[in-house]
C-alpha cells in the first residue's frame, strides 16, 4: 500500500479530535438534536402530508370559493416571481491573483469513488494539476471499498502526486456517500473542504475563481454551475443540458432577491467552520447535498454560487437511469421538509428565504402531488383543473428562466436571430423533457407514505464518455 493510502482501520487522532469537537458544538452552539431526525416519522409524515394535500384538493373543488382561493395564492406567488425575473444577479468577484498567493486559503478536495475505474484517472490528474499552489491544497480520495480496479489505480496515482492521499474504507462501512466524507474529514486539513463526483471535469482556475467569494463571511458555501459534458448524445443529455441551464439561473435569481441557493454535491465548496457547527453530513439522508443546504441556511449562513466556470459531468443516457436518479433526488429533497419542518416554521431561516422556501415547496411538491386528485375532480365535474393558474405561472417562469439560464451559459452573447432561435428551440425541448418531474414527485411523495427509501450508496454509473470526449481527456 502507498504511504499515501489509508485504512479505514489506521488510527486517527484528528478524526477522534473532530468527533470530540462536534460533540461539543451541537451541545454550546448548535441544536444538532433537532436536526438529524433520521428515518423516524418520515413514512408518517409523508403520509399524513399526502392526505392533507388530497383533501384540500377535494375541497375546493366542492366549494364555490375555491377558484378564489387558486387565484389568490397563484397571485401571491406571482408577486414573488416578478421579483425573481427583474432582480438582477450579484456580481462574481475578481479570480485571485499571482500577486496575492501568500494569502490563498489551504483547500481540500474530496472525492468519494465506489467503482469508477473509467473515469477516477482522469479526475484524479487534472486535479493535481490545477493552477493554484501545490502547497496550498490537497486531493483525498475515498475508495468505499470498490469492487473493481478503482482501488489499484488510486494507489498508484498515490505514489505519483504528493497531493494526493487515498483513504480505503471496508465493506461494512456505513454511512454511504456521507459515511465516506465524515470518515475523511478528519484527516483533512483545508480551512475550505471541496467535494467532486467521479466523473467531473474541473477547469484549471477553478479554485482561483470560486474562493474569492468567501471573502463575504456570511458565506458558508459555494456551488459552481453544473454543465453536461455529453450533451449532444441523444434527447435526454439534452435535456438534462437545458435543465441545468434552468437550475444555474434560478440559483442566481434567488440570491438575488434573498433567498435560498442550494448544493448540488459536485463542485460545491464549503466553510470547515461552517460544516462543523451543521454536525458534518447527515449519514440518515439519500441525498446528502441537500441535506446540508438546509442546515447552513438555518445556520444563518448564505450559499453562494459560481456561474463560470462550471464543472462538467455525465448525464445519465437512458429515460430508466434518469428515473432512477431523479427519484432519489426527489426524495432527499422531500425529506429535509419532514425532517426540519419544526424550524422551518418557526422563521428561523429569516422571512426573505422562508417565503423563498414555500414558494418552491408548493411548485415542486404541493403542485405535482395536487395534481391527481386535481384531474380526477375536473374530469367528474367538467371543468378545468383548480390549481390551472398556479400551473400556468410556473410553466411561464421556467420557459422564461431556462431561456435566459441558456443565453447566460452560451459564451456567445451576440443577439443575432440564429443565437436566439437555438436557445429557444433548447428551451421548448428542455420544457417537454422536464414533464418528467410532473411524475417523478407525484411517485416519489405517494411511494413515501407507503415506505421508506433503504439508505444505501446509489450511485450513477460514470463510463468516462464517448471515445472522442475519453481522447480529448487524455490528452
Amino acid at each position: 500500500m502507498s504511504e499515501n493510502s489509508w485504512s479505514e482501520k489506521a488510527p486517527s487522532q484528528e478524526l477522534n479530535q473532530l468527533g470530540s469537537m462536534l460533540s461539543n458544538l451541537s451541545e454550546e452552539e448548535f441544536e444538532t438534536s433537532l436536526f438529524f431526525h433520521g428515518l423516524e416519522g418520515r413514512r408518517r409524515k409523508a403520509a399524513l402530508v399526502l392526505t392533507i394535500v388530497w383533501c384540500i384538493t377535494i375541497a375546493l373543488h366542492l366549494v364555490s370559493w375555491g377558484i378564489w382561493v387558486s387565484l389568490g395564492l397563484t397571485t401571491i406567488l406571482g408577486i414573488h416571481c416578478l421579483r425573481f425575473l427583474l432582480a438582477r444577479p450579484l456580481k462574481t468577484p475578481q479570480p485571485f491573483l499571482d500577486e496575492e498567493k501568500d494569502d490563498f486559503p489551504f483547500v481540500s478536495l474530496v472525492v468519494a469513488a465506489k467503482n469508477e475505474e473509467s473515469v477516477i484517472s482522469n479526475l484524479v490528474k487534472s486535479l493535481c494539476q490545477l493552477d493554484y499552489p501545490k502547497n496550498q491544497y490537497e486531493l483525498w480520495v475515498i475508495d468505499d471499498h470498490s469492487t473493481d480496479q478503482t482501488p489499484e489505480i488510486l494507489d498508484k496515482l498515490a505514489a505519483t502526486y504528493d497531493q494526493l492521499k487515498v483513504l480505503h474504507r471496508s465493506a461494512n462501512a456505513g454511512g454511504g456517500k456521507s459515511g465516506a466524507l465524515n470518515q475523511v474529514l478528519g484527516l483533512t486539513k483545508g480551512e475550505i473542504v471541496a467535494v467532486f463526483d467521479a466523473d467531473a471535469k474541473v477547469p484549471k482556475d477553478m479554485l482561483r475563481r470560486v474562493l474569492p467569494l468567501f471573502n463575504n463571511p456570511r458565506v458558508g458555501a459555494v456551488q459552481v454551475r453544473k454543465a453536461i459534458a455529453n450533451a449532444a448524445l441523444n434527447f435526454w443529455t439534452r435535456g438534462q443540458m437545458a435543465e441545468m441551464a434552468l437550475d444555474s439561473y434560478f440559483q442566481q435569481q434567488r440570491i438575488a432577491v434573498g433567498g435560498i441557493a442550494e448544493l448540488r454535491g459536485n463542485g460545491q465548496f464549503v466553510r470547515r467552520c461552517a460544516l462543523q457547527r451543521c454536525g458534518a453530513w447527515n449519514e440518515e439522508t439519500i441525498t446528502d447535498d441537500l441535506d446540508l443546504t438546509i442546515r447552513l441556511h438555518l445556520d444563518q449562513w448564505d450559499i453562494g454560487f459560481l456561474n463560470c466556470p462550471p464543472v462538467e459531468e455525465e448525464g445519465v443516457t437512458s429515460a430508466i437511469a434518469l428515473w432512477h436518479q431523479r427519484n432519489r433526488w426527489a426524495e432527499g429533497g422531500y425529506q429535509r421538509y419532514l425532517d426540519y419542518w419544526r424550524l422551518i416554521v418557526s422563521n428561523r431561516l429569516g422571512l426573505r428565504k422562508t417565503l423563498d422556501l414555500f414558494t418552491y415547496l408548493i411548485i415542486q411538491y404541493f403542485l405535482p402531488t395536487a395534481a391527481v386528485p386535481d384531474c380526477l375532480m375536473a374530469i367528474a365535474r367538467n371543468r378545468l383543473p383548480i390549481f390551472s393558474p398556479i400551473t400556468g405561472l410556473t410553466v411561464t417562469v421556467s420557459v422564461i428562466g431556462m431561456f435566459v439560464g441558456l443565453r447566460r451559459t452560451n459564451q456567445n452573447r451576440r443577439l443575432g436571430v440564429s443565437n436566439l432561435l437555438v436557445p429557444l428551440l433548447q428551451t421548448l425541448r428542455g420544457n417537454l423533457y422536464l414533464l418528467h418531474w410532473m411524475v417523478v414527485m407525484a411517485a416519489t411523495t405517494a411511494r413515501m407514505s407507503v415506505r421508506p427509501k433503504r439508505l444505501k450508496w446509489v450511485k450513477t454509473v460514470h463510463r468516462g464518455g464517448s471515445e472522442e470526449w475519453r481522447m480529448k481527456n487524455e490528452e
